[in-house]
């Protein structure tokens, strides 16, 4: 009997055994289906819909305008320097860095002793060659009353030699006598020599003294030069800048003490591309007289002022590219060579032109259209410049169409958007639908959300929230009972 009985207890312990095992293996069976058929299931998210910015393209005439950036100049300086060395002993006030002067104005004065010793002495050898002059030219009188006095006095020999020449010939004079008139005849004519010899003798002396008073007064001339030396004006009127000396200072030759500059005739300075620079040309090849804008940004005060292209440089520079040109600008207070500034060139006028915001345009030059149903599609456009933040574009298959202005890595063709027009506030979204749930529906899913360790916790948090309120989001509560199984 306690054979038989240990022997049922076995059998029932092993059926027991077999049963739960069985059970398991069917509890395990329809996990891993529920498993593999959440992971297959179809996530069922809805399209998403961004918005974007759109604008018409409208196509017009646009004056492009390009910008460089340059450096002020004054068109009127000079420098000062000292003439002549030496000490100085007398400065205008207003000689100083920043100090303004008028042309014509003195501003130092160098010691000037030694020039005006030099200067007395100029005029003692002056006023002695005017004495020799005066002197050599009344030795020159006298030389030639001499020389006609002893030409009379041959004359008058000649004439009596030829008397006793005439007395010889009657018979009543003697040939002795005609000798002695004819020796009287000669010597009177070698005195006319001799006095001839002393007036050309005077005129070179008259010559000679007129080449010293020459000489003299040339020397009179610069030693008042180097006088007037020392004493310094301002050649033009401007402001002085870089002046290096003071009152006392010992000044060399050819030295320079300052500068002064013309403010008020400025000219501006910029580098250009070969490209801008070849769209600045006439029909002629010759640059244009384009007018300009200059701007100075001075602590958020913009200084503004205009002007027109005067010339370009001759040559491209050193180490440089593209064009240097030169600008003359109209009176500009506030501005002063040195300033670094942003010039404006309006350029040749575009026809058939549309201004985009540069955001519109990628690097292919395609453009995103609104099509229907508010889905975007890619259209390539032709892109005549660009200036700051925005671009010229040639669109005309596009005139009348909306564009997005501002291009985002999530947008592209295909996308469906929801546009946002100038002027227009954006368009509200749409509310999901919500699904009211019964207790027990809601009590399961509570559970499951509460169970489920691969939620993130921010989304759990966000869930159970809204299971308080008794009601879910449609599509939230299919994508739970997805993974429910259900």
């Amino acid at each position: 009997m306690r054979f038989l009985g240990r022997s049922l207890t076995g059998l029932f312990l092993l059926a027991a055994t077999l049963g739960l095992l069985a059970m398991a293996g069917s509890m395990i069976n329809s996990a891993i289906k529920a498993r593999a058929e959440r992971d297959s299931a179809d996530p069922g998210a809805s399209e998403r819909i961004f918005s974007a910015n759109v604008m018409t393209v409208t196509a017009g005439t646009l004056t492009p305008v390009m910008t460089a950036y340059g450096e002020l100049s004054s068109r009127r300086a000079l420098d000062v320097r000292a003439l002549t060395g030496g000490t100085v002993t007398e400065m205008a006030e207003n000689f100083q860095t920043g100090g303004v002067v008028q042309q014509g104005d003195k501003l130092l004065r160098i010691d000037p002793t030694d020039f005006e010793f030099s200067l007395e002495l100029a005029k003692t050898d002056l006023s002695q060659a005017k004495a020799e002059l005066r002197d050599a030219r009344a030795a020159l009188e006298l030389a030639r009353d001499d020389l006609n006095n002893a030409t009379r006095q041959a004359d008058l020999r000649e004439a009596a030699l030829t008397r006793q020449r005439d007395l010889v010939t009657r018979g009543v004079g003697t040939e002795a006598a005609v000798e002695t008139a004819a020796l009287a005849a000669s010597a009177a004519q070698q005195a006319v020599l001799g006095k001839r010899q002393s007036v050309i003798t005077a005129q070179a002396r008259v010559s000679t003294a007129e080449a010293a008073l020459r000489r003299s007064q040339i020397q009179l001339d610069e030693a008042q030069r180097r006088l007037d030396e020392t004493l310094i004006h301002a050649g033009i009127g401007g402001i002085l800048t870089d002046v290096s000396v003071l009152r006392g200072g010992v000044v060399a030759a050819n030295e320079k003490i300052g500068r002064i500059i013309d403010p008020s005739t400025l000219e501006v300075r910029f580098r250009v591309s070969a490209a801008q620079y070849a769209r600045l040309l006439d029909d002629q090849g010759r640059l244009s007289n384009t007018d300009i804008t200059v701007r100075l940004d001075a602590a958020g005060l913009d200084l503004i002022a205009t002007g027109r292209i005067d010339r370009e440089s001759a040559d491209v520079g050193e180490g440089q590219t593209g064009r240097q040109i030169f600008a003359t600008l109209d009176p500009s207070p506030g501005m002063r060579p040195g300033d670094f500034v942003t010039v404006t060139v309006d350029e040749p006028q575009l026809d058939g032109s549309v201004l985009l915001p540069a955001s519109a345009l990628n690097a292919q030059n395609e453009v995103l259209v609104l099509g229907p149903e508010d889905r975007l599609s890619s259209a390539r456009v032709e892109l005549l410049r660009r200036q700051g933040n925005d671009v010229i574009v040639r669109a005309t298959a596009l005139e009348g169409q909306e564009i997005v202005t501002e291009r985002t890595p999530a947008l592209g063709a295909g996308i469906r958007i929801r546009p946002v027009r100038p002027g227009q506030p954006p368009a509200p979204e749409s509310q999901a639908e919500m699904v009211t749930l019964e207790p027990e529906r809601l009590a399961r899913l509570r559970s499951f959300v509460e169970g489920n360790d691969r939620m993130p916790e921010a989304a759990r948090e966000r869930i159970l929230a809204q299971l308080d309120t008794g009601a879910l989001p449609a599509d939230t509560l299919a994508r739970l009972e997805q993974r429910m199984g259900n």
